[in-house]
């Protein structure tokens, strides 16, 4: 039995390459299928077999038990990674320690809080057919929140993690929705320990290999160009709308 045998299937997307950054860091190895969410290749039968959410990130594995596992939710592929793979700790924290628990809050304050509120914030800021102020304003003000929550916390932090001494699934979590801030509407600069997070973050080796899975990591040189970043947002709005309505015919 050959472990690991990992499969990331993604896609330029703040979930998708939290993966791919988390296993760089380990150091494990992988192949990669770059799904095209906008020929809507995640709704395709043989990837609805692997996650039958029809979302990027999934992955594959072979298991414990020489049969293959699937993995979809990317927190829920963290967990497994540094459940099987990090037996040093390098990306966690020993189950059952303070740091544990602090790390999988965070974690979950991600899934739950920034993933969501600033999906949205892009949504209604760069995808919806019509401009809806109330959307965007409420979206955009909520990241704003969350951000302040992290910028904050950060604040207290000794080593510039956002727990214990060194990266964990927390900080890979938050990485790639906070270094995209600004095409959800959200200016770093107002978050001074945010901005110098993030950028301490993407000067690691893994960071900057995984960020480039399975493209390269444009978006904070996209929000720069006003006119390519509303190019990018027009093509996206486009088969995102598709999408929406393929979606309402199930």
């Amino acid at each position: 039995m050959s472990r690991p045998d990992i499969t990331l299937y993604t896609a330029q997307t703040p979930n998708g390459i939290k993966i791919s950054i988390a296993l760089e860091e380990l150091g494990l190895p992988y192949k990669v299928e770059n799904i095209n969410i906008g020929k809507n290749t995640q709704k395709e039968p043989w990837f609805l077999e692997i996650n039958p959410n029809g979302r990027i990130p999934a992955l594959t594995d072979t298991f414990t038990d020489g049969q293959k596992i699937r993995l979809f939710e990317s927190g829920s592929i963290l967990t497994y990674l540094a459940e099987q793979y990090d037996k040093d700790h390098k990306i966690s924290f020993a189950p059952g320690t303070r740091e544990h628990y602090e790390m999988t809050s965070w974690l979950y304050f991600q899934n739950a809080g920034v993933g969501p509120m600033q999906g949205q914030a892009n949504h209604f800021s760069r995808y919806a057919p019509e401009r809806i102020e109330y959307g965007v304003t409420r979206y955009t003000n909520e990241t704003r929140r969350l951000y302040g929550v992290l910028d904050a916390h950060l604040k207290t932090s000794k080593s510039g993690f956002l727990v214990g001494d060194h990266i964990s699934l927390a900080d890979i979590s938050l990485w790639g929705w906070v270094a995209a801030a600004g095409w959800a509407g959200v200016d770093i600069e107002e978050f001074p320990k945010l901005k110098e997070w993030e950028e301490r973050l993407a000067a690691r080796e893994g960071v900057e290999k995984g960020r480039h899975v399975p493209t390269r990591h444009t978006v904070k040189d996209v929000v720069k160009d006003k006119e390519a970043a509303e190019k990018q947002a027009a093509e996206a709005r486009a088969w995102i709308q598709q999408g929406m309505k393929a979606d309402a015919k199930h």
